[in-house]
């Protein structure tokens, strides 16, 4: 079996760029051996900031050999009223290599029989990695040169090897060979000789190719690093993966700062170093240092200078940090909410005073139907966005909250408040924490909330490339917030009291309610489809107004999922889904008259079903006293007939079966689920 090396070597490549890139070029790659039936083992990607490298094993010397049996023109058409092959059919024959005489009837239709010799793999390869080298996608592509080619950046040189061998083609003016480059500051070129010696013989040239082992090198020698001065450091995965993908040989060198920048903030410092500068602070006993680690892309045996340009560059930084703190804090953080005014939340949805004038309505009727004192929450919700005016944030941005959180502290505000501050904005992505005090909770779903309303009733669109003002984000952060902390919250009674006070005519007030509440139905199914089955979320979200109780939900969907469970539910759900599909159609149900009930098993089926006052009983019980009605329903399809001749009779076991369905409803929609 055979092993195939690419690398395309650029110029430094933006990080973000470069996972999208290996894994592009895995699939590519996989997808153009399949379409060209060339089997193989394994496919694995490399990369730095200089090179994307794919090294595929396993592969054949060619494609099969392969017979095919090709079906041509119908025999009317392909013989005329003398037998004699038409053009149509020496056509087909010449299209397919095949002599007319060998051409066959079957099934009245003229059949070609070839035998097609598989292609050498190399050849292949000599095609498709050109090809895919021109799909590959991604931000801010560009042109250089004179050429019509665009890539992320420049091209330099390209690696193409199939074992030993040189695979030649021609890419950018590039063209394809075994040798490649070492780090900048190593070995210029190097000759790769075979795939299998590619890591090792960069490696030897400085060049750590293969991105994990990358990864744990950085960890390792960053916390070597670290104990030689008994500091701790915290690895930030998203750092890492920045770290990871700017160096090719990574070294770790301590830094430092004068201890007097710890005043500030410590989000604020540890933001300038792992933010802005891409350092991994360093701490000790739970305590920021004024210590923190660079990580070079260096070789050399001295780096003093880079000590030198790293510690000048954060000093200057941390200055300015220092200066914005100082000009902040010379007045209250309440100081800074008539600046609000200045500050356009959305054309024609007035400023972020506006906004947060909504917010503070919404979370004084959230803490009330929480039944929580509201002082502390109105008060955290009238301060929630005063720092956005503040020198600093708008400095540095991502701080926005930390900051207001800080600021509210110095100015006397109470810890709750602070914290509210702060984790109103919380969570800041799919996998962060939640708020945990009530303050921010309630607070920030009242931001949200707004956010999401305001942009419906703009009519912007959102979509897979499209997302104003995160609207998924904060809808799942509604959400979530209201799930995991068990939150008694009518959110569907929310979204109305949101549209009611938006500062704009909404002509269609249920049709912008819909739109909203299908759009939470479906983050909802999105953000419960890993615990519970999407069959099961239909069943259980069609029935009722979900988003009125979203913990009643959850228990329904529970509940479901132990029926689905149970060993007898095929009975269950043949039962109710056969009720379902006679009743489907109908239209006009009433009550069950029970002078009317002429058969043993209808009588004995509404006593049971008669007793049974869904209103009273938890879900569990209604669910026992459900499964328990199932035999009375099974002897019923046994002995009646539903559509009795007499209308009567017929529409009064019409109404008996609905009786039985809005009970079973109560729990799901069991038509929906999949048996």
């Amino acid at each position: 079996m055979n092993k195939y090396l690419l690398e395309i070597g650029t110029e430094e490549l933006a990080y973000k760029f470069i996972p999208s890139a290996m894994e592009q070029l895995k699939t590519e790659f996989a997808k153009s051996l399949e379409e060209n039936e060339i089997k193989y083992n394994t496919i694995q990607t490399y990369a730095t900031p200089r090179r994307l490298a794919v090294i595929i094993d396993g592969l054949p010397d060619k494609q099969d050999d392969v017979e095919k049996n090709i079906k041509g023109p119908i025999a009317n058409i392909a013989y005329d009223e003398n037998n004699n092959l038409t053009k149509a059919a020496l056509g087909f024959a010449s299209k397919n290599n095949v002599k007319p005489e060998n051409l066959y009837l079957k099934e009245n239709y003229v059949w070609a029989k070839i035998e097609q010799t598989g292609k050498l793999t190399k050849d292949i390869l000599k095609s498709i990695a050109p090809e895919i080298i021109s799909k590959l996608k991604g931000t801010h592509f560009m042109r250089w040169a004179d050429l019509d080619i665009k890539f992320q950046r420049p091209i330099r040189w390209i690696v193409s090897l199939l074992n030993n061998e040189i695979i030649e083609f021609d890419y950018a003016n590039v063209k394809a060979s075994n040798v490649s480059r070492g780090h900048r500051f190593s070995k210029t070129e190097v000759k790769i000789d075979s795939p299998d010696y590619y890591l090792e013989t960069l490696e030897k040239a400085n060049v750590i190719a293969d991105v994990e082992k990358r990864k744990e090198t950085i960890i390792r020698l960053a916390k070597e690093k670290a104990q030689e001065i008994n500091a701790d450091i915290v690895i930030d995965e998203d750092l890492l993966d920045e770290v990871t993908f700017i160096t090719e040989w990574p070294i770790p060198v301590i830094c430092s700062f004068e201890e007097k920048y710890l005043q500030i903030p410590e989000k604020v410092a540890v933001t300038v170093m792992a933010v802005h500068q891409r350092y991994f602070p360093l701490y000790k006993d739970g305590k920021l240092l004024n210590k923190f680690i660079t990580i070079s892309n260096y070789v050399g045996g001295t780096f003093d200078n880079i000590k030198a340009g790293n510690e000048r560059v954060v000093k200057a930084r941390l200055e300015d940090a220092v200066f914005f703190v100082h000009e902040d804090t010379q007045k209250p953080l309440i100081s800074y909410l008539e600046d609000l005014k200045g500050v356009t939340f959305q054309k024609g949805f007035g400023s972020v005073y506006d906004k947060t004038q909504r917010i503070v309505t919404l979370s004084k009727s959230i803490a009330k139907e929480l039944n929580i004192e509201s002082a502390q929450t109105e008060r955290c919700a009238l301060l929630c966005k005063a720092d956005l005016v503040t020198k600093l944030v708008f400095e540095f941005t991502e701080l926005q909250g930390y900051i207001g959180s800080d600021y509210a502290l110095r100015s006397g505000e109470t810890k709750e408040v602070s914290q509210g501050i702060m984790e109103h904005y919380f969570p800041l992505n799919a996998d962060s924490q939640l708020a945990q005090g009530i303050e921010g909770q309630v607070v920030g779903i009242a931001d949200k909330i707004d956010t999401v309303v305001t942009v419906f009733a703009d009519g912007k669109k959102i979509s897979g490339s499209q997302d104003p003002l995160g609207v998924r984000r904060a809808t799942l952060g509604i959400l979530k917030t209201i799930l995991q902390k068990q939150l008694k919250i009518n959110l569907s009674d929310l979204i109305k009291q949101t549209i009611d006070i938006l500062p704009v005519n909404v002509e269609n007030k249920e049709t912008l309610y819909k739109n909203i509440k299908e759009f939470f139905e479906q983050r909802l199914i999105i953000l419960l489809s890993d615990k519970y089955k999407h069959d099961v979320l239909e069943a259980c979200i069609s029935e009722k107004n979900v988003l009125a109780d979203l913990q009643d939900l959850i228990i329904r969907l529970d509940i479901v999922t132990d029926i689905i469970k149970q060993n007898d539910y095929a009975k269950f759900h043949e039962s109710i889904n056969r009720i379902i599909r006679i009743i489907k159609n109908e239209t006009n149900f009433g009550n069950t008259d029970t002078n009317l009930l002429n058969n043993e098993s209808e009588i004995s089926l509404w006593k049971h079903v008669s007793a049974i006052d869904e209103k009273q009983l938890s879900y569990k019980d209604l669910q026992a006293k459900l499964t328990a009605l199932i035999p009375y329903i099974s002897d019923f399809f046994e002995k009646v007939l539903v559509m009795d001749k007499d209308d009567k009779i017929k529409q009064n076991r019409i109404n008996l079966l609905n009786t039985i369905k809005q009970k079973f409803a109560q729990i799901a929609d069991f038509s929906k689920i999949v048996f």
